[in-house]
């Protein structure tokens, strides 16, 4: 084929490349510098003539929404928007599952995604060395292989990884067989959803902490014989119930509390709350939660809240304060 009908052809594609790489509603190119440009960086040779018609076919026949002003062209329409990138790298940076070489390989490809403005103003790894990144490198080769194994209903095999007083992340001597079903995010951190073998509970297992997930050729236990899974399952619904990622029961859990903690409640149990009025500024707050996680968050906000049922639930709290005044007085 003759050299120049091939680069002819190339030419449209070339110049979509460049104004992806190049423009944006602030940043235009004119013909004479697209010209210059697949000159300088791509060695191919044309006139404005060609690139004109190469920007009026992208336009319409291709339906790229590219602006022309006294400025020159842009191309306004893109597969991310600068803020999606920018949650997208955010949620890289701040990762706790990741390894530090793991996070710079996908930021560069997320960068990749944007134009050469945008990648100017994205911070580098580097810049977060104290955020303290996974030490386990098998993060994304296992969600790998748990989604493969989910998807072929079949039983798995791993390591479980724990920090030891050094701070290395080492196995602890035990292999799991597990029944996978789902993978989850909550609080920061992925998590397997699925049954312990020799158990008939529902199981929780943080990803990061999986060391090498093995796909065995046993099927994986259906779901009906799962306690847990044996009704029609709500996600949503179980994740507001097991806000820390605890196996258990669901208990019906009654919290005195005021008004200005609704925004808190709604942020850790949804919407699927029930609200009381009291006198003054005061409500009762009803939930369902397993009641090993509703412990911890009780703790954790002790100060602004009173737990009013179960009574079993009220004695662990009493308890628990009372340690803690042991300690602290």
């Amino acid at each position: 084929m003759d050299e120049s009908l091939n680069n002819k052809k190339i030419i449209p594609f070339k110049v979509l490349e460049i104004l992806k790489k190049e423009t944006d509603e602030e940043h235009r190119l004119t013909q004479m510098a697209i010209v210059n440009i697949l000159q300088d960086q791509y060695d191919l040779s044309c006139d404005r003539r060609t690139v004109a018609n190469s920007l009026d076919m992208l336009a319409e026949q291709l339906h790229y929404d590219i602006d022309k002003n006294r400025d020159g062209y842009c191309l306004l329409d893109r597969d991310f928007e600068d803020a999606e990138l920018r949650m997208l790298i955010d949620s890289v940076l701040f990762s706790k599952i990741l390894t530090k070489n793991q996070a710079k390989r996908l930021l560069k490809k997320i960068k990749n995604l944007g134009n050469k403005y945008f990648s100017k103003s994205v911070p580098e790894v580097e810049m977060l060395d104290g955020i303290g990144w996974s030490q386990n490198p098998n993060f994304l080769q296992s969600v790998a292989k748990l989604n493969e194994a989910i998807h072929e209903k079949k039983q798995i095999e791993f390591p479980y990884l724990k920090y030891n007083e050094k701070l290395q992340l080492c196995e602890t001597g035990h292999k799991y067989l597990v029944n996978p079903y789902y993978l989850l995010a909550a609080n920061g951190f992925y998590f397997l959803l699925g049954n312990y073998d020799k158990y008939d509970n529902v199981s929780y297992y943080r990803i990061d902490r999986i060391g090498e997930v093995d796909i065995l050729n046993t099927k994986a236990k259906p779901k009906k014989q799962v306690k847990g899974l044996t009704e029609i399952w709500d996600l949503p619904k179980h994740m507001a119930e097991h806000i820390y990622m605890f196996s258990g029961e669901t208990v019906r859990v009654e919290i005195k509390t005021t008004k200005d903690m609704v925004s808190d409640f709604v942020d850790w149990f949804g919407k699927d709350i029930l609200i009381k009025p009291l006198k003054d500024n005061e409500i009762i707050v009803t939930v369902h939660s397993n009641e090993q996680a509703i412990f911890y968050w009780l703790l954790q906000y002790g100060m602004y809240v009173e737990v009013l049922k179960p009574q079993s639930l009220r004695d662990k709290m009493k308890e628990a304060v009372l340690n803690l005044q042991k300690k602290y007085c």
